[in-house]
């Protein structure tokens, strides 16, 4: 099985469980590759079996690749879905710190979740990607969303005014700090922050949720993932800001956005006995108060 390793650095209370995990890479014969700034940082920190010394960097690199594993939070599963795109790799993401929804193997579940990886008790959930598109392909390769887009002021006074249309039909124009166009896997990012409700992952939907709207009445909106979203934005100084999970661009008001569901998805790696609502719960502390 050829696996690749993602990552950023961690903290020293999570060096023993990364020793773990690689241990347990080798047992089980893999052929590893590493990202490369990864590696530089893993030769400082653990001791890497000789054989772990091949290195990937870019999205080509991937050739048969059989799964990615990430290490750090959800960001870090973001990013990786950057290098994998339409590849149809399956990420499984390692949290090297607190649980993520993206990232939701523990640290402590290492073992254990690396025995039901290896032994097929796990199954893939396809997590559906937005697509941007401007006229001037201001993303460029990189126009698609695992979690939102966000459409927000540049500076700290002054509101900016989002013209929305579904499929052609003019929907409202919000008058907010912002919009965000959310996938089901992003409902529980920012837009959870702003009030917006939670999706499940398996939703063919996507969520509006504006930032901080002038009226009150406002409320974020559920709508079909299979239609098409068009935005045009007025703003004072004729520029707002665009970003895109974590990548961001300032934007001319002149722009127009239009959003799609993406042709491809990521594959995530999900474990048998290890479900979506387990995540909510622990991520949320749902039932923690004991009164309840």
């Amino acid at each position: 099985m050829r696996v690749a390793v993602f990552g950023k650095k961690f903290n020293e209370s999570f060096r023993s469980y990364c020793q773990t995990f690689i241990s347990i890479l080798e047992k089980w014969g893999c052929e590893v590759i590493i990202y490369q700034p990864f590696y530089r940082f893993l030769k400082k920190e653990i001791i890497l079996p000789v054989n772990f010394s091949s290195t990937f960097l870019r999205s080509d690199d991937l050739t048969n690749v059989n799964m990615i594993f990430t290490i750090g939070g959800d960001g870090t599963f973001l990013e990786a879905a950057t290098l994998v795109r339409n590849q149809n790799i399956p990420i499984a993401g390692i949290n090297s710190g607190r649980l993520g929804f993206l990232a939701d193997i523990s640290k402590e579940d290492i073992e254990v979740a690396m025995s039901d990886i290896f032994q097929n008790r796990h199954q893939l959930r396809n997590l559906n990607l937005l697509e941007v598109n401007t006229g001037n392909r201001v993303f460029g390769d990189l126009n698609f969303a695992l979690n939102e887009l966000s459409i927000s002021k540049r500076d700290s006074s002054s509101m900016i005014t989002v013209h929305v249309y579904l499929n052609g039909e003019f929907l409202n124009s919000y008058w907010a700090d912002g919009l965000i166009i959310a996938t089901a896997t992003g409902s529980t990012a920012y837009s959870l922050s702003v009030g917006g409700p939670i999706l499940h992952p398996d939703s063919q939907n996507f969520v509006l949720s504006p930032i901080a709207p002038h009226n009150l009445t406002v409320r974020p909106l559920v709508i079909p993932n299979d239609m098409e979203i068009t935005l045009r934005v007025d703003a004072r100084g004729g520029k707002y800001l665009a970003s895109i999970d974590s990548r961001s661009r300032v934007m001319d008001e002149q722009i127009v956005i239009t959003i799609r569901k993406a042709n491809f998805s990521i594959p995530m790696v999900v474990r048998t006995h290890h479900n979506y609502y387990d995540t909510l719960r622990n991520k949320l502390m749902w039932g923690a108060d004991k009164r309840n």
